[in-house]
């Protein structure tokens, strides 16, 4: 019996290039800014694209991820991820889970990472489950 992957349809926002805002911005959705922000962002639940010509001058962002192709400068605080492609402007303090800063990025700012809790209790996993857990690597450049 294949299991059916059920798709959750979400909507999708595009600031345009045109656009240029002012104030303070709250989704759970996606968006995508191409134009100009100014502001703040929450949505905790929302994921965000900063398009390449985009200017973002926030006082913070709140989302679950961020990605960044043009200019930000104000704190990134993201749940999942953040994502800073090549060609990027940021100057930002980043809290996350995960990061990835590209190649070419010019970047200012210090990076907080997010610890996950783990999912299972290691005191109440049996011994035998616990030592194949535990990995013991060899250090591949000795010999």
């Amino acid at each position: 019996m294949a299991e059916q992957v059920e798709q959750v349809k979400r909507n999708i926002t595009v600031f345009g290039t045109e656009t240029d805002f002012d104030g303070v911005l709250e989704f759970d959705s996606r968006l995508v800014i191409t134009g100009k922000f100014k502001g703040k962002i929450n949505a905790p639940k929302g994921d965000l694209e900063i398009a390449r010509d985009a200017v973002c001058d926030v006082e913070n962002i709140n989302a679950n991820s961020i990605v960044v192709n043009g200019t930000v400068s104000g704190d990134m605080n993201a749940s999942e991820r953040v994502e800073i492609c090549s060609g990027s402007t940021v100057t930002s303090n980043i809290k996350t889970a995960r990061i990835r800063i590209a190649n070419n990025v010019d970047y200012n700012g210090e990076v907080s990472m997010i610890e996950d809790n783990p999912d299972a209790d290691l005191f109440a996993v049996a011994s035998a489950e616990f030592k194949k857990a535990m990995v013991v690597h060899k250090d591949p450049f000795k010999v």
